[in-house]
């Protein structure tokens, strides 16, 4: 295990009818203007967003709305919430929604305290010391951005797709109500569980060596998903379905699970060309990219590509062939995404082939990138543009 330092100061609520106390924890943690930052229809229709709104109007705090964030959310609407913060003095940005809306939040944040452009920051010219307090009420269980200090954005301007990280970007409170991602589709459910699980094997996939304790805790997020995934596909109003998902989503990428270990994220960076280049679902990206990444990769160390088929998903250990028995498992996560109804193809995606070349090299080479990733393999263009073909 690696040496390493970990805080991670998110006061979580957490349980039903819990957003209705919103003001309350944001005059706890100093807000006294608010940016409420949404993205539209569901928050509006269900109600959720005249409830957040009496929450503060009961503490007396003002706040101005900025709503229309997206999915894979897009670097125009940041300059926007920049903007209107320092115009009306906002002192703390209130996320309500899923990751996307949070993530955007995150970059508001850092924005608004830095000179600079923001993007300086996912471009990595830049780094994240100071942002302004985050909270949030969350509505999908997914990205875990709720407890995390990551933030993902989209760049209109050659549809960049790129992360910044930084501690000040961690949420002060957050605000976790599995009830809020009940009426949320099928598809957007297993997208978040795909998410999750994504979360658990980048950090799985690791190089450092003695890190049982971590490995455990991964293993048992994973299959707490592979329970709960199913049940909540078949009863999309399973309370404790969704509170254990909800749960799991925070503790996948609060880095809890990473912490004294090398990470990977190679599957994150390839599958984000794909959702930058033709607006799919994350999670539905990812359930593509994932096993091809895998299967390419695998041969680097098939003895943990094995101990997760046989801790995980059950696959009998072939100690003679050990290849055999990380194949299985490899093939029992794709064939598990399918079974809660993700994608399996390119074609699914809205991928076409003639786009590979040009996703592969943005992949390695654009906006500043060295010209490979760096992570559980080191990748090149034409290690990419392989694994791309895979999926088809």
């Amino acid at each position: 295990m690696q040496n390493f330092t970990f805080y991670a100061p998110t006061y979580f609520v957490f349980g039903q009818g819990k957003e209705n106390q919103t003001g309350r924890y944001v005059k706890r943690f100093g807000g006294t203007k608010v940016l409420i930052h949404y993205g539209g229809g569901s928050c509006v229709r269900s109600g959720l967003l005249d409830r957040i709104k009496e929450s503060l109007d009961y503490e007396e705090i003002p706040y101005v709305l900025l709503g229309g964030v997206q999915p894979n959310p897009r670097s125009g609407l940041v300059y926007k919430g920049i903007e209107i913060c320092r115009k009306e003095n906002i002192d703390m940005i209130l996320a309500v929604g899923g990751g996307s809306t949070i993530d955007s939040s995150k970059a508001i944040a850092a924005g608004v305290l830095y000179d600079g452009d923001f993007w300086d920051f996912y471009e990595g010219k830049a780094r994240i010391k100071k942002a302004l307090p985050v909270g949030t009420v969350l509505t999908i269980a997914a990205a875990g951005s709720e407890g995390s200090p990551d933030s993902v954005i989209t760049k209109e301007e050659g549809m960049f797709k790129r992360g910044a990280t930084g501690e000040a970007l961690r949420p002060r409170f957050s605000i976790l109500n599995p009830e809020l991602t009940q009426t949320l589709p099928p598809h957007q459910t297993a997208a978040g569980i795909t998410d999750i699980i994504a979360h658990l094997y980048e950090r799985y996939l690791t190089t450092t060596e003695e890190v049982e304790v971590t490995d455990r805790m991964i293993e048992g997020l994973m299959m707490a998903m592979i329970h709960e995934g199913p049940r909540v596909i078949e009863d999309p109003n399973n309370y404790d379905a969704r509170a254990n998902i909800m749960w799991a989503g925070m503790m996948a990428h609060n880095n809890s699970c990473g912490v004294g270990r090398r990470q990977d994220w190679n599957s994150h960076n390839i599958e984000h060309e794909l959702s930058a280049q033709y607006d799919c679902a994350h999670g539905a990206g990812l359930a593509v990219t994932m096993p091809a990444v895998f299967k390419y990769v695998m041969h680097n160390d098939v003895t943990r590509f094995a101990q997760v088929a046989n801790r995980v998903w059950g696959c009998k250990m072939d100690f003679y062939h050990p290849e055999r028995t990380a194949l299985a498992g490899i093939e029992a996560l794709k064939s598990f995404l399918k079974s809660i109804g993700m994608p399996t193809t390119f074609a699914e995606l809205g991928a076409k082939e003639e786009d590979i070349e040009k996703m592969a090299d943005v992949c390695v080479n654009g906006d500043g990138r060295p010209g490979y990733l760096s992570g559980f393999v080191k990748l090149d263009k034409q290690d990419v543009m392989n694994i791309y073909r895979m999926m088809i």
